[in-house]
């Protein structure tokens, strides 16, 4: 990829005055530009800052400027971040898709997508929007839940199958992945049908890849969404956009089971566990097992546990 060609941000007066300084003591050549306060060249980059407070920086020099000079001697800080300089695909238009709830017993599957434009990303700067299998606190994830549906520019969708609707795609579709294609593919269909409010439109859509072969979700889209290129990659959430959709579908997860909790009285545990399991006994002996399909997966082993039934053996994976 080739090195960014021009950078701009803003500057204080102080930061301004330490920049005139510094680009004075390296000797680099002044110029007149209509509309500036000061104005610099070197051999590969053009510097302007305008009254308006805007810094310019451009030409082949701009990444090495950014980062050795303008970063660590004028704005103290990673600002913009040495990452975007030197991958500007970083801040590109995209929608990044991902779920929650897949591994959990109890609670609903919840699929999240998030629209991200270069304003967004800049937005969340200091906002510590990661993963959110990294994030354990659910105050954390319901406070950056709410502050990514509160972005100005960003747009989002989420998708939430309860268990009893869960259990009847199980039932019909007879795969994890099948169904998480087609929650994913919804997703970006419904996000597809917001594109007025994307400025710019987004130039891709980034979801992990969940399954061995990528036309999973690819064979789920719907007419808007074929029309954006689609990108699979394991570890998705390291991408800011796909991170952000983990929030939000954790938090819908997080909420569903407060619901059912509420609903039946009962403390569910999340994932898969010798709690899981001893919850799970409770509420079959408390409710009966045919109420077990309003809270929980009925395909994972703990059900047949739950209910006394014997346990399938299990077949060893292999990779072909």
């Amino acid at each position: 990829m080739p090195p960014p060609v021009i950078h701009t941000c803003k500057l204080t007066d102080a930061q301004a005055t330490a920049l005139l300084a510094a680009l004075e003591a390296r000797h680099w050549k002044p110029r007149t530009v209509p509309y500036a306060r000061f104005a610099f060249e070197s051999d590969k980059t053009n510097i302007v800052f305008y009254e308006s407070g805007k810094l310019v920086v451009q030409g082949k020099g701009t990444g090495e400027f950014v980062e050795f000079v303008l970063e660590p001697e004028i704005l103290k800080q990673a600002k913009v971040g040495y990452e975007t300089l030197l991958n500007p695909d970083l801040l590109l238009p995209r929608i990044g898709v991902d779920e929650s709830g897949k591994g959990d017993f109890f609670g609903p599957l919840c699929i999240a997508g998030v629209y991200v434009n270069e304003s967004v990303i800049g937005a969340w700067k200091e906002a510590g929007i990661r993963d959110s299998k990294n994030i354990s606190s659910g105050k954390k994830i319901a406070d950056l839940a709410k502050l990514i549906r509160q972005t100005p520019g960003c747009v989002v969708d989420t998708v939430v199958v309860g268990n009893e609707a869960y259990n009847r795609l199980y039932t019909k579709m007879k795969s994890v992945n099948t169904l998480l294609a087609w929650g994913h593919a919804r997703v970006i269909e419904n996000l597809m049908g917001k594109r007025y409010q994307m400025n710019p439109p987004p130039v891709k859509a980034i979801s992990d890849q969940f399954a061995a072969s990528k036309s999973v979700i690819e064979k789920a889209l719907m007419t808007q969404g074929k029309e954006i290129q689609l990108v699979q990659r394991h570890k998705a959430e390291e991408d800011i956009a796909v991170a952000a959709a983990s929030i939000l579908a954790r938090d819908e997860f997080v909420k569903g089971i407060a619901k059912l909790e509420q609903q039946f009285a009962q403390k569910f545990p999340k994932g898969a566990s010798a709690a899981v399991d001893a919850a799970a006994k409770q509420f079959v002996t408390e409710r009966g097992a045919g109420e077990l399909s309003k809270v929980s997966k009925l395909h994972f082993r703990t059900a047949l546990r739950a209910q006394g039934l014997p346990e399938p053996p299990k077949t060893e994976w292999r990779k072909r």
